[in-house]
């Protein structure tokens, strides 16, 4: 029997790599290929591929989530809390997603991230 790719996450990742390769600033594969290196568990390359987003569209609100999505799994908190600053300054208004995703954990207990949820809900 044949496997299912449509939720076979190497394949994804194989096909959106190809993809890249054949055209490096290809902004929604970029952000797609961050996602699915985080769900694979491989938290460096989904951080590489923010960062690259986040160069490629400077101004792009949700860009600077993921990053600091990224950036707390990889236990860089000050830089996180910072990207998340700056998407909140760019217009990212998700204060009920923010408040309980799982990749931003290890900020929850920070006062800065205590501060930014509360200004967050206040513009809500």
């Amino acid at each position: 029997m044949a496997r299912d790719k449509t939720h076979d996450p190497a394949f994804e990742i194989d096909f959106f790599e190809s993809v890249l390769r054949r055209q490096p600033r290809y902004a929604e594969v970029i952000e797609i290929l961050g996602g699915l290196y985080t769900k694979a568990g491989r938290i460096s390359d989904g951080l590489r591929m923010d960062r690259l987003l986040v160069r490629l569209q400077p101004t792009n609100a949700t860009a600077y989530y993921n990053l600091a999505c990224s950036l707390a799994l990889c236990r860089r908190r000050s830089a996180a809390l910072d990207s998340l600053r700056e998407a909140v300054k760019l217009g990212y208004r998700d204060f009920d997603w923010m408040a309980q995703d799982p990749d931003l954990e290890s900020l929850k207990e920070r006062p800065e991230f205590v501060a930014l949820c509360a200004q967050l809900k206040g513009q809500n």
